[in-house]
């Protein structure tokens, strides 16, 4: 599903230059949940923004389902992300302006499922996860809890076989973080991959393996 190459990432500061990524070997199956743990600014994010076709290496090979992301054009790349990849934020990176259901089906504009199509799979979305009192509500009027329901609802909606959790539970009390890890662990348990970043040493024990990043290199 998902299998990085000697992935390198270099950035260029003021201060000098930094390898956030450096020569990284990651593979994941279907059906596989996998955690990446590290300090702050030892390349965890920057790894999955690469692992999710939003930003190129320097050097290295990346395939989600047997196609290089990298070797598409821009309009490409977005299809590709959009049939085959979730993204699930700390920051939930709602539609503010949009309600709770026309944020979940927002990504129907990319999916090219019909008007009734996409309300069918977005009420089916709201009752999953709950969110039925609220599907007339904007992001602005709900809880942390509630937007982050609404985002892992969202990157379901096209049926992805591969989610991407950056700090997934990182603004969320201890309930509402088990339920969103309920529900990447049951995506992995129904056949989906999974790969996580997290600090959260409770969040990546639920992952079947654990990754430990240290200045861009993978500990041994």
């Amino acid at each position: 599903m998902l299998n990085l190459n000697r992935v390198s990432k270099t950035y260029h500061t003021t201060s000098g230059t930094v390898a956030a990524v450096d020569q990284v070997n990651l593979t994941l199956k279907a059906g596989q949940y996998v955690a990446v743990q590290g300090p702050s600014g030892c390349g965890k994010s920057t790894l999955l923004l690469i692992a999710g076709g939003l930003l190129a290496p320097d050097d290295g090979d990346v395939r989600i389902d047997d196609t290089d992301p990298y070797a598409l054009d821009a309009n490409a790349r977005s299809a590709l992300r959009a049939e085959k990849i979730g993204f699930v934020f700390q920051q939930f990176h709602l539609i503010p302006y949009l309600s709770v259901f026309e944020n979940i089906i927002s990504p129907a504009i990319a999916s090219g499922r019909s008007p009734v199509e996409s309300a069918e799979r977005g009420r089916e979305l709201l009752n999953q996860f709950g969110l039925e009192p609220r599907k007339d509500h904007t992001p602005n009027e709900l809880s942390s809890g509630e937007r982050q329901r609404v985002a892992m609802a969202r990157a379901l909606f096209n049926d992805p076989k591969l989610l991407l959790a950056d700090e997934p539970t990182g603004n969320l009390d201890p309930d509402n973080a088990a339920m969103v890890l309920s529900h990447l662990k049951s995506f992995a348990q129904n056949g989906g991959a999974v790969l996580l970043v997290t600090h959260d040493n409770s969040a990546a024990a639920e992952a079947e393996q654990i990754i430990r990043l240290n200045n861009g290199q993978v500990e041994k």
